[in-house]
């Protein structure tokens, strides 16, 4: 079975290390707030300007004042800052930023990635992602691996308007964890019950698939 959105927000969870700086993106990558593994100290940033983000919030704790870059409402955490969107955009330009988390419409096997526009939709902006992209060494793209329609969304080049060129090494998809090595789509991991004739099938860049590709596990109280 391919994984759920939030079975995908733990797996990311799993790349955090004690005092990362981490920036989440909107979509999958927000919910990786609510599984930061207990006792670990991570900062979550807000491109709009908070830094120590918590987890979303009950309705006890709703605060419609405090929301995320996606206009979701969040909650902060004890010693988190708040600031304007210049100091924001200097902490991910100037390199601050340990792991960034993105959505994308496409990724290639050259580690390009096509998240911002499609031709002839509706275009909301392109948020902070050219800038995250640039910004960041360690980047995790979370995506359905294919369309609705069944078309493989992991090329051997985007065909949408580039957010970033040659920056992406890691992909989480609802089927698969891959690392982008040397033009190739390398398969590191499965999703539970996924087999890798579905993932070779779905993928349209090329893949390397390793002897040995292991299933995902999930703990019930992660």
């Amino acid at each position: 079975m391919a994984l759920t959105r939030e079975q995908m927000a733990q797996r990311v969870a799993r790349e955090l290390k004690d005092g990362y700086y981490v920036n989440l993106g909107i979509g999958i990558p927000t919910l990786v707030a609510n599984y930061v593994p207990t006792g670990m100290d991570v900062m979550l940033q807000s491109e709009n300007g908070l830094l120590g983000m918590g987890a979303f919030p009950t309705e006890a704790e709703l605060d419609a004042d405090m929301i995320n870059a996606g206009k979701q409402t969040v909650t902060a955490l004890p010693g988190a800052a708040i600031f304007d969107s210049a100091q924001s955009f200097a902490m991910i330009r100037g390199g601050h930023v340990d792991l960034t988390v993105l959505g994308a419409f496409e990724v290639d096997v050259q580690g390009n990635i096509a998240s911002w526009m499609i031709p002839g939709k509706l275009v909301k902006g392109m948020g902070g992602a050219m800038d995250l992209v640039a910004g960041a060494e360690n980047i995790i793209v979370t995506m359905t691996h294919a369309s609705k329609n069944g078309e493989s969304k992991l090329l051997d080049r985007c065909s949408l308007p580039l957010t970033g060129a040659g920056c992406i090494r890691k992909v989480l998809t609802d089927l698969a964890y891959l690392e982008i090595e040397d033009g190739a789509f390398v398969l590191r991991e499965r999703a539970p019950g996924v087999s890798v004739e579905e993932i070779i099938e779905k993928t349209a860049g090329r893949l390397i698939v390793p002897e040995h590709v292991p299933e995902m596990t999930f703990d019930r109280a992660e």
